[in-house]
C-alpha cells in the first residue's frame, strides 16, 4: 500500500488527510517514484482550497503536490529513457505528497550526485516559472528587472537568472528578507505605501520589466514604471487582462531540460541557491500548508517521505 495526502472538500489544511491507497500503476509512457521529498506550492493550497475551481469536488478525493524528487520503482509500457533505482525529480499533475507518485516520463530530469532530494524537490516549479517568465519578458543584458515577492521560490530563481544574465533586479520584499537578497545582488525595497517612490530611488536608470509573483495589486504600478502593460507579467493575479498585462501559466511550461541546462550550472558555481525555508514530514504536511499560506517565506518548504 502507499500513502496519500489528500483532501475530499475544499477548505483550509484541516481537510487533508494522510490515506492508505493502493500503489499507483504507471500507464504507457508514465514511470512511478517513490518519493523522498515534495516540494510546497502556492498552487497545492488554491486548488485544495476551490479558488481555481467552483462548485464541489469532482471524482472523489483528490491528491497535492506538483513537484517531487525520488527513486524510479517501476515503468510503464514504452517507456525506455528511464530504469529502476535511478535518482529523479520533476513534474507531477497532482499527487506529489505521496510515498509513490506516477508522471510522464517527460516530465522526469536526473538527479545530479551533488543535489539532495529535498533540493530537488524544491526546483521544478520555481525554475521552470521564473525562467519562462523571463523568457516572457525578454530580459537582457543592462536591462533593470522589477520583481515582487522576490523573497519566494520564483522571485528567488528569477532574481538570480535575471543578474546571471546581466540585468540588474529590484524586488519587493519584507524587511526581514533584505540582508539575505542584498547578499544575492538583489536591490530590495519593502511593500506598502510609497512603493513607487522607493523602486524608482532603487532604480534611478528605470524599470525594464517586472514579474509579480505577489498578487498584491501591483499592476498598474508596474504599468506605470515600465510605461508598457507587454513589458509586465504576473503569476498570481487574476485580474491581469484589465489591465493588458500577461497571466503566464503552466500552460506554456519550458520543457525542464531547457530550464535546468541553465540552472545547473549556475547553482554548480554557487551563483543560483534555493533555500528552504522549513521541511517537513509527510505526517506533518499539514502543518507545511498552513506556513505556506502565512506567507513572507525565503525560499521554499519541502515535505520530506522517509
Amino acid at each position: 500500500m502507499s500513502l496519500a495526502l489528500r483532501y475530499a472538500r475544499y477548505g483550509d489544511p484541516d481537510v487533508l488527510t494522510l490515506d492508505e491507497i493502493p500503489i499507483p500503476e504507471p500507464g504507457p509512457g508514465e514511470v512511478r517514484v517513490a518519493v523522498r521529498a515534495a516540494g510546497v506550492n502556492g498552487i497545492d493550497w488554491k486548488l485544495r482550497r476551490g479558488f481555481l475551481d467552483r462548485g464541489q469536488l469532482a471524482g472523489g478525493p483528490a491528491g497535492t503536490g506538483v513537484e517531487f524528487a525520488g527513486i524510479v520503482d517501476a515503468l510503464g509500457a514504452d517507456v525506455q529513457d528511464w530504469s529502476v533505482g535511478q535518482a529523479v525529480f520533476g513534474h507531477a499533475s497532482s499527487g506529489a505528497a505521496a510515498t509513490h507518485v506516477t508522471t510522464a516520463s517527460e516530465s522526469l530530469l536526473a538527479k545530479p550526485d551533488w543535489l539532495s532530494f529535498e533540493q530537488a524537490a524544491s526546483l521544478p516549479v520555481a525554475a521552470e516559472t521564473a525562467y519562462r517568465c523571463l523568457r516572457q519578458l525578454d530580459v537582457k543584458e543592462g536591462q533593470t528587472l522589477l520583481v515582487h515577492a522576490v523573497a519566494g521560490g520564483v522571485g528567488l530563481v528569477a532574481a538570480q537568472l535575471a543578474r546571471a544574465w546581466g540585468a540588474e533586479v529590484v524586488g519587493t520584499a519584507s524587511p526581514v528578507h533584505h540582508a539575505f537578497l542584498r547578499e544575492l545582488g538583489v536591490r530590495p525595497v519593502t511593500y506598502g505605501d510609497g512603493l513607487a517612490e522607493r523602486v524608482r530611488d532603487a532604480a534611478p536608470e528605470g524599470v525594464a520589466a517586472v514579474l509579480d509573483g505577489s498578487g498584491r495589486d501591483v499592476l498598474a504600478m508596474s504599468v506605470e514604471l515600465t510605461g508598457d502593460a507587454e513589458r509586465v507579467v504576473t503569476i498570481a493575479d487574476g485580474r491581469a487582462a484589465e489591465y493588458g498585462v500577461r497571466f503566464s501559466t503552466g500552460a506554456d511550461r519550458a520543457p525542464l531540460s531547457e530550464v535546468f541546462a541553465e540552472v545547473f550550472p549556475l547553482m554548480e558555481w554557487g551563483a543560483l541557491r534555493m533555500p528552504i525555508e522549513r521541511t517537513f514530514p509527510l505526517e506533518r504536511a499539514a502543518d507545511a500548508y498552513r506556513l505556506s499560506e502565512e506567507g513572507h517565506l525565503r525560499g521554499k518548504i519541502v515535505i520530506v517521505v522517509e
